[in-house]
């Protein structure tokens, strides 16, 4: 490559720069801008007869080879501990939730916000509890190990090359946990503050590997800043807090699948994980389907007199579903009317709208 075409693609730092320079090359000689890099079109009959390695899982069916993916969620739901477990799973060709990676493949975890001792405990953790051994690489960046407790900004040349230089042959799944630490260059809310890490993204996709984003859920409950990122992505995974939720429960969230290439059904069905007392195995997660757990809630609140009205606003859920899970119950001999509290009975109203609404449903 010449020293013109070095020069863009290594030292320039913005898209204002690489335009007044590629200004100037009509001022240079035909051979200066023949060596600038070309596109490739590829013609119909090239391209179907051309073979391409098949697309397979690094964590089915979350993560496909040369994938991209997002989870986002609110502070404190279980976003790292999510991460790791599916690190490790990717690392072993074990299983994690109800997700399994056919076979070892490397990581590489970049982490930009939690102490290195934390992700040693968790770790720690994840290891004893598992049935498979991390066979293949697993290495992690943590801001403990570095100078000045600095991570690398990934949305900055100089940030990427630092973290290019261990993305190995080996490594085959980078995982970056989080996006607003590790991510510093620009407003968040910004389009164009993306595209320096979509084209890092899409130049290692290119080379085989899959990257796994981790970001903050903004007020609204959707992922923070620009929504162009979820443009290039194969799947986007939104955990969110089950209605009722109390801090006593520890890391319990619903898993949400809002974005899925090339899968559906069961596969990206909705479902609570829940992290408790270990299992046999030592396994601590439970995972159970949100509809499973909404009927549970659903008894839980019948049990202590609420009408199903109520229970339809307690939960965001619409009242034929409460109605359902009230009959359900009833057949499974899970509820009987004769137990609601005395003082439900006599507070209730003469006459109870929702199961009116309940047959028109």
């Amino acid at each position: 490559m010449s020293s013109l075409s070095e020069q863009i693609y290594t030292e320039l730092a913005s898209p204002e720069e690489v335009a007044e320079t590629l200004g100037g090359v009509e001022l240079a000689g035909n051979e200066e801008r023949e060596s600038l890099p070309r596109v490739r079109a590829v013609g119909l009959d090239e391209l179907l007869s051309k073979e391409y390695p098949p697309r397979e899982w690094v964590m089915e069916p979350v993560i496909p080879t040369q994938g991209l993916a997002m989870i986002f969620a609110q502070r404190g739901i279980g976003k790292t501990h999510l991460s790791l477990g599916i690190a490790y799973a990717v690392a072993s060709g074990g299983s994690f939730l109800k997700w399994q990676a056919p076979r070892p493949r490397g990581v590489l975890f970049v982490d930009g916000e939690m102490p290195a001792v934390t992700i040693k405990e968790r770790l720690a953790g994840i290891v004893l509890a598992s049935e498979k051994e991390a066979t293949a690489p697993f290495r992690i960046i943590t801001p403990d190990e570095q100078e000045h407790g600095r991570t690398p900004d990934l949305s900055s040349p100089l940030g990427q090359i630092m973290v290019d230089e261990h993305i190995t042959d080996e490594i085959a799944l980078i995982v970056v946990d989080n996006l607003s630490t590790l991510a510093r260059t620009g407003k968040e809310n910004e389009g164009e503050s993306w595209l320096s890490i979509q084209e890092w993204a899409l130049k290692w996709r290119a080379r085989g590997k899959s990257i796994l984003f981790i970001h903050h859920a903004g007020k609204g409950g959707q992922q923070r800043g620009t929504s162009r990122r979820e443009d290039v992505l194969d799947t986007v995974i939104n955990l969110r807090r089950p209605s009722q939720y109390s801090p006593e429960e520890g890391a319990v969230f619903e898993v949400h699948f809002e974005k899925a290439r090339g899968v559906m059904g069961d596969a990206v069905a909705p479902f609570e994980a829940r992290m408790g007392t270990p299992d046999a195995s030592g396994n601590p997660w439970s995972v159970r389907s949100v509809e499973d757990s909404t009927y549970e809630r659903v008894i839980q609140l019948l049990e202590e007199g609420l009408s199903q009205i109520e229970i339809a606003t307690e939960l965001g859920i619409h009242k034929s579903r409460v109605s359902r899970h009230r009959k359900r119950a009833i057949t499974e001999g899970r509820y009987r009317e004769s137990n609601k509290p005395a003082s439900a009975k006599r507070n209730k109203p003469a006459r109870d709208w929702s199961e009116e609404a309940e047959d028109a449903d």
